[in-house]
């Protein structure tokens, strides 16, 4: 079984008011993703999201694929494994 990470991302482009969130978050979910994600008063958006390397990263390419959002660039950042966390959700700022 392949090993869990916990990322940390500033996603900067176009990246609120195109469904971020809501379709990051669904496709968590359904792919067993945990974390959470939330809009940046700077126009960012924030994500913490844990599960294997490569869901993390086929969610990230889903996201890049989506018609209004426009990825600019991203600050990934591995950071410790949360405990007890059973879902991926939005957060408000």
């Amino acid at each position: 079984m392949a090993e869990k990470i916990r990322k940390h991302i500033i996603f900067f482009g176009r990246v609120q008011g195109v469904g971020f969130r809501y379709y990051s978050s669904n496709w968590a979910n359904a792919h067993e993703l945990t974390g959470w994600v939330m809009n940046r008063e700077d126009g960012t958006v924030e994500m913490e999201v844990q599960g294997t390397s490569e869901k993390i990263d086929k969610l990230i390419q889903y996201m890049e694929q989506r018609d209004y959002v426009m990825i600019e660039r991203m600050v990934q950042t591995v950071i410790p494994l949360a405990e007890n966390e059973w879902e991926f959700r939005e957060r408000g700022w």
